[in-house]
Order: structure tokens, then C-alpha cells, then sequence
């Protein structure tokens, strides 16, 4: 991290500066724009100009999501493998019932917890967000952006 501090619960969530301060504000500010030319001088072209900066800021969030998407398929993955390895013979046949969410959530405890913090995700229905907050000992994951 920026500021060497370790990674736990409340700092975690990683902004991307250049996703989240630059393209962003210069798409909505685009969208507003392109709103008031066609207020202004209203014809196809400004409608067309207005529809077109929409859709391409439907574009951006997509492709961050489709991003985001196969950073949580690899988690999953992992996540599952570090539970067939370190679950007791008992609870590895439920390794198929985790959520994404809680694979997703699980990759952030220790191997000494991670045994009991799954069996308890799994028994007791935890949220990504409670199994979280349940981690004693943060396994950090520098890489998620």
C-alpha cells in the first residue's frame, strides 16, 4: 500500500485514482455537457451526441466490472483450492456450497482461522461483509483493484 500501512477490515477498499478521479468525473462531466447542448441547440446531433457519451460510460463501468469479474472467477478458484487443502475431511465435500461472495470474503483470513471462519460462513449463512469483520488475523491482497 501508498502509505505502508498493514491492510485490515476499514482499509482494505482500494480506490484506482485514474479510474475514480479521471475518467469518471470526465465522463459525467461529458454527460452534463453534452445534456446542455442539447437543451441549448436542440437537433440529432446533439440527441446523438448525448446517447452516444451515455452509452460510452455504460462502456467504462462494464469493462471495470468484466475486470472485477475475473479477479473474483481466480479468488473463487484459489479460495477453493486453500480450503480442499486446509478444510478437515468433514467439511470438504461442502466447499460447493460456498457463495462467491464468501469465497471472495474468505481469501482475506489466515490459514490458522480460515477452518473455523468457513465452517461458521457456511453453518451460520454469513455475508461477505460479516465474514470480513470476523477475520482476526488479515491476509492481505494487495492485488484486487
Amino acid at each position: 500500500m501508498a502509505d505502508g500501512a498493514a491492510q485490515n477490515f476499514s482499509n482494505h477498499k482500494r480506490l484506482d485514482p485514474l479510474f475514480h478521479f479521471f475518467i469518471l468525473p470526465v465522463f459525467a462531466i461529458t454527460v452534463i455537457v453534452a445534456i446542455v447542448h442539447l437543451v441549448r441547440r436542440p437537433g440529432l446531433h446533439s440527441a446523438w451526441l448525448v446517447v452516444f457519451i451515455i452509452a460510452a460510460l455504460f462502456a467504462v463501468f462494464k469493462i471495470r466490472l468484466y475486470a472485477l469479474k475475473v479477479q473474483d472467477r481466480v479468488i473463487r478458484l484459489e479460495e477453493r483450492l486453500r480450503l480442499a487443502s486446509l478444510l478437515d475431511a468433514a467439511l470438504r465435500p461442502r466447499i460447493a456450497e460456498f457463495t462467491e461472495s464468501q469465497l471472495v470474503a474468505l481469501r482475506f483470513a489466515s490459514d490458522a482461522e480460515l477452518p473455523a471462519l468457513a465452517a461458521r460462513a457456511l453453518n451460520e449463512k454469513l455475508s461477505a461483509l460479516d465474514i470480513k469483520k470476523a477475520v482476526q488475523q488479515w491476509r492481505p491482497d494487495y492485488w484486487r483493484v
